[in-house]
């Protein structure tokens, strides 16, 4: 059984080291006993995947691997899982998979019962929704509050202006807002347009809502950390029927490596606010890596 290799960011002014966001990573990942390689992220975002990949050494057996960097675009992803094969390193999470679970058409489905209720629409960079696309698209969330973002990520610091609508059927207004989301986003922006009813959460010392991250690892929960964004480092303690629930739907999405994003709902509910692929996930500032590093070198593959 082979064991897997871990794929990291090159340093852009020292491209034979890790970048220095992921350097402790890459040092859990070494006394867990993985390799470590790295990648030019840059060169994947500009097109240039072979040349992306040209330190990571080449295999004649098949060789697993994760990753832990920067996030990409899935059809970046894709070219960057093509490339390795080509030197014969597979990553385990393949790049349906990376979509799956990166992206919210993806995951959907799996966390309806537990997530806000959401509609979305694919729409490409450049031009901007009208109310005749905005209107039918938001009418199936019967009103309220909404939040806007594309298929990974909100504008939520610009929340007034391109993430908030105050009330879904002023068509007009959400309009404005999602139109706005879109043109901050540029090129940048992934997919399509999502809005999603908005619920109010429990909130730190910030303001913001009290997110904690739960890592899961063939379906396991390995680690549960603060949100990367948390005024504090402390984990909010979630109980165990909530691990059981959000499992099931890991479980069922049947990506390999997963992060779920949940916050307690001013109600007292336990909500999934968002899930997200594991290898493209941040961990909090002061996080040990060496508990997921570990998690990550326990899954064995079979050649």
């Amino acid at each position: 059984m082979a064991l897997p290799l871990l794929l990291v960011p090159s340093d852009p002014l020292t491209p034979r080291l890790p970048d220095p966001h992921f350097r402790r990573e890459a040092d859990a990942a070494d006394g867990a006993g993985l390799d470590v390689a790295v990648i030019d992220h840059d060169a994947i975002l500009a097109g240039d995947v072979p040349a992306a990949v040209r330190r990571v050494p080449r295999s004649d057996a098949p060789r697993p691997a994760w990753y832990r960097g920067w996030m990409l675009p899935a059809a970046a992803y894709a070219l960057l899982a093509t490339a390795l094969e080509a030197r014969g390193v597979r990553l385990l999470t393949d790049s349906d998979a990376y979509r799956t679970a990166h992206e919210l058409p993806g995951w959907y489905d799996r966390f309806t019962s537990l997530t806000p209720a959401s509609v979305w629409s694919p729409w490409g960079p450049g031009r901007l929704p009208t109310a005749a696309d905005v209107g039918p698209l938001v009418e199936a969330l019967d009103g309220g509050p909404g939040v806007v973002k594309d298929y990974v990520k909100s504008r939520k610091h610009e929340w007034y202006e391109a993430c908030y609508i105050p009330e879904l059927t002023d068509v007009a207004g959400a309009t404005r807002v999602v139109a706005r989301m879109v043109e901050l986003q540029e090129d940048a922006l992934a997919g399509g347009i999502v809005v999603r009813a908005f619920e109010q959460f429990e909130a730190d010392a910030g303001g913001r809502s009290r997110e904690v991250r739960v890592w899961w690892v063939e379906g396991a929960a390995v680690l549960t950390t603060a949100h990367p964004d948390a005024v504090s480092a402390d984990a909010e303690p979630v109980p165990g029927e909530v691990y059981d629930a959000v499992g099931a739907s890991v479980q069922a999405l049947g990506a390999p490596f997963v992060t779920t994003d949940v916050a307690l709902r001013t109600d007292g509910a336990w909500r999934v606010i968002e899930v997200g692929d594991g290898q493209v996930s941040d961990l909090p500032a002061g996080q040990d890596p060496a508990p997921l590093l570990g998690a990550l070198s326990a899954v064995r593959v079979t050649p």
